[in-house]
């Protein structure tokens, strides 16, 4: 038989199926209608595994091709009885009363990473006034611990460099406090080598650094056979070099930070890969969606059986939305157990994508929306 004939007889087939779908879809309407009225949930897992064992059983060698379209479909039905029934108010209720609302760049109390010139200052001066009094610290979890405590109103860390790939402590830390994400700002990231007023650059053994910065780096490091020595933060390293005696030292750190702190630059622009970009973000208490929001983060878990991540995937792309980030992060309490951090572009003002989250916020062993925010340059 011709592919031509061949595929006509699936378009044949595909005529059948697509009423038949149709009704389906009709009948899960009227589900709906009466788990509704009754106070009933939406998943019954008990039910689905049931239809799922049974047409294996039908299928014989087709078992798990079958399994699987049939999957999508329950999917789907459900997706439907969620649009219909509502369901998820407490999340509802926390996007409703964050709509419209803008964080506060003015005047407000901002922790940050590093010190005076560091990339995070940088990025923390593009979102925030200069009359925004900035504290710095030494570890990340300092800056939550402050936005905790309430001695600053926002956070801001790196999450992910396009060179040196994500900030996994970042996530970590985002997963444990759970704060909303209010803003993230992609900065482009150029790196020079310092050394000390009277240093030769040609007796140079050692470079300070952050090891993000020393990983992004390391092809400079290693054409000139220097020890990468890691320190707490580049525009710290340029400090620490600047105040030492030793003549055999440099660091690697922004042209800020070695001006800042009086370095003499042997090189600009050290980077392995030109047009290194960091991503940072801007996390507090308080939800703020402001009307032209258009990224989405969220922390989720799927339930432990075969598939899950895939049908929780299938969901997002149903609703149409596209995720440009995934993320799993271990269970500290949990053997080879995982979260999932996810980005989506998209808005909550979008009734299909609130439905969505307000499903899955129902559905999981596990659902923490952070925000929907925007992200710029």
């Amino acid at each position: 038989m011709e592919l031509s004939e061949l595929r006509k007889e699936i378009d044949a087939i595909d005529d059948q199926l697509l009423p038949l779908l149709q009704r389906r879809m009709a009948i899960s309407r009227e589900v709906a209608a009466y788990k509704h009225a009754r106070g009933m949930s939406v998943l019954n897992e008990q039910r689905e595994q049931e239809i799922l064992d049974e047409v294996g059983r039908k299928s014989g060698a087709d078992a798990a091709l079958m399994r699987t379209v049939f999957s999508a479909v329950m999917d789907a039905s459900r997706a439907l009885q969620h649009q219909i029934m509502g369901g998820g108010d407490t999340l509802r209720k926390t996007v409703d009363s964050a709509l419209g609302k803008t964080m506060c760049t003015d005047g407000a109390h901002v922790a940050c990473f590093g010190d005076f010139g560091s990339n995070a200052h940088a990025a923390c001066r593009r979102v925030f006034a200069e009359n925004c009094p900035v504290q710095f610290y030494k570890s990340f979890e300092e800056i939550f611990q402050a936005v905790q405590n309430g001695t600053a109103d926002y956070g801001i860390v790196p999450v992910e460099n396009s060179t040196a790939g994500s900030v996994h402590e970042s996530y970590d830390l985002i997963m444990k406090y759970k704060f909303f994400i209010v803003r993230a700002i992609d900065v482009p990231i150029s790196y020079c080598i310092g050394v000390r007023n009277g240093t030769s650059p040609e007796n140079v053994t050692k470079v300070y650094s952050h090891h993000q910065a020393l990983r992004q780096c390391d092809g400079y490091i290693r054409r000139h056979d220097l020890v990468p020595i890691h320190f707490s933060n580049t525009a710290g390293a340029a400090k620490f070099v600047a105040e030492s005696s030793a003549q055999d030292t440099a660091a690697i750190c922004t042209v800020a930070a070695a001006k800042q702190y009086g370095l003499q630059i042997v090189e600009n622009e050290i980077e392995d890969v030109r047009g290194n970009t960091t991503r940072f973000i801007v996390f507090a208490k308080e939800l703020a969606i402001p009307q032209n929001a258009d990224k989405i983060s969220l922390i989720f878990r799927q339930p432990n059986r075969t598939g899950s991540l895939y049908h929780v995937l299938g969901r997002f792309a149903m609703a149409g939305l596209n995720m440009t980030k995934l993320e799993s992060r271990p269970l500290q309490d949990s053997a080879f157990n995982y979260n999932f951090y996810a980005d989506l572009e998209g808005s909550v003002r979008d009734a299909r994508t609130l439905d969505l989250l307000c499903a899955l916020s129902d559905e999981l062993p596990e659902f923490t929306f952070l925000g929907n925010f925007v992200e710029s340059d």
